[in-house]
């Protein structure tokens, strides 16, 4: 499990609350609740937090894949 120093910990906050995040386990957990009353959750890949709400992650992982399926030589000039 990739531990999240406290210098970067101390300097991090959750995009939703504003609020400073704890490590548990595999993810960051904002310490104040959303407006739906759940503390956000982060997962950390390789050491690196994905400091992103639930809906642009699942658009950002969606974007992301789109751009490595394609063929390159579908955009290439002829």
């Amino acid at each position: 499990m990739p531990k999240i120093s406290s210098e970067l910990l101390s300097v991090l906050r959750c995009p939703v609350t504003g609020s400073p995040l704890v490590q548990e386990g595999e993810e960051l957990v904002a310490t104040a609740a959303a407006a739906d009353g759940v503390k956000p959750r982060y997962a950390i890949e390789d050491g690196i937090p994905l400091l992103l709400p639930p809906e642009l992650l699942a658009a950002a992982t969606a974007a992301g894949s789109d751009q490595h399926d394609s063929d390159p030589a579908e955009g290439a000039v002829r």
